[in-house]
């Protein structure tokens, strides 16, 4: 299916005319007003983007996966991203989004640009076949009793460095690193978007990072590193050093869960190895595949 893509400031403009929650400020709306036009598709009073600060290099692009297509929204200005959250994620209400977090799946976004779109033509249809008074309410029972023909799926990205590490921690340029970064988080975030969709019943947030990390790095580099995969989660062989692993534990002792992973991801490594030169995606499979012997068994 062909999509339009945007880059540069008027993304969010362009977004907005399909998701018009945006033109809403956190803190400023009332729940009844942001479920009448989520929920019911009305217009804001106010179609204001005043309160977001837009960028050149602001893209919305589409993936291609496995699991088909998902749109993507990088927003450059951190301010922004952070309201993106909040309005689109949050119905509108303020909250503190952690520093650490750089991406974003919203799933279920109602799409009214959709429903608009097949009203027109449902009634176009009827009229031309010679129906003075087509049932419109019976078909748009029929349509949105599929999710699949109005829900979207949404990533959205925040441009800097990857789990915010350096790019002299990586051994590289700082605008190598940030270009490189960028193509991890993409793939990461889309391979989560691909495992909910084909492994909803293999749902393991430890595991899911782990493959996520795995398919972004390959995808970026076009190789495996284990020690950027480390790096990123803050472990080494002896337990944990201070990284992202600590958003995904429970209760678990973090020191031998970090072993754990260690232990894994050098697994992953091998798997990865004697695979090299499929896709990133397909690597994903291949990984998802091999879970119960590399993961659960563990």
């Amino acid at each position: 299916m062909e999509h339009e893509e945007w880059k540069g400031p008027s993304v969010l403009a362009n977004l907005a005319q399909i998701y018009r929650q945006l033109y809403l400020r956190p803190g400023e709306v009332s729940p009844e007003e942001y479920k009448k036009i989520v929920n019911k598709g009305m217009e804001p009073e106010v179609k204001d983007l005043s309160h977001f600060r837009c960028h050149p290099q602001d893209s919305c692009l589409y993936e291609n996966t496995p699991a088909g297509e998902v749109m993507v929204v990088t927003l450059n200005q951190r301010q922004d991203f952070e309201l993106f959250l909040q309005i689109m994620a949050n119905r509108c209400v303020p909250y503190e989004v952690p520093s650490t977090q750089g991406a974003s799946i919203i799933d279920g976004l109602i799409n009214w640009t959709k429903i608009q779109n097949h009203r027109t033509k449902f009634m176009i249809s009827k009229r031309a076949s010679g129906d003075t008074d087509p049932d419109w309410n019976a078909e748009f029972k029929r349509f949105t009793a599929d999710k699949k023909n109005y829900k979207d799926a949404v990533i959205v990205l925040c441009a800097g460095p990857y789990s915010g590490i350096k790019a002299e921690d990586v051994g590289m340029p700082e605008t190598e690193w940030l270009d490189i970064s960028m193509k991890i988080r993409r793939v990461h975030e889309c391979t989560h978007f691909v495992c909910r969709r084909l492994y909803p019943e293999k749902k393991d947030t430890v595991w899911d990072e782990l493959v996520a990390d795995a398919a972004g790095i390959y995808a970026a580099l076009g190789r495996y590193d284990l020690k950027m995969a480390e790096l990123f989660l803050g472990i080494t062989e002896t337990g944990y050093t201070g990284g992202r692993l600590q958003n995904y534990t429970g209760n678990e002792d973090i020191d031998n869960l970090a072993m754990r992973v260690h232990s894994v991801l050098s697994e992953i490594d091998k798997v990865i190895l004697n695979h090299e030169g499929v896709s990133a995606y397909d690597m994903v499979l291949i990984l998802e595949d091999k879970k119960e012997e590399l993961w659960d068994a563990d």
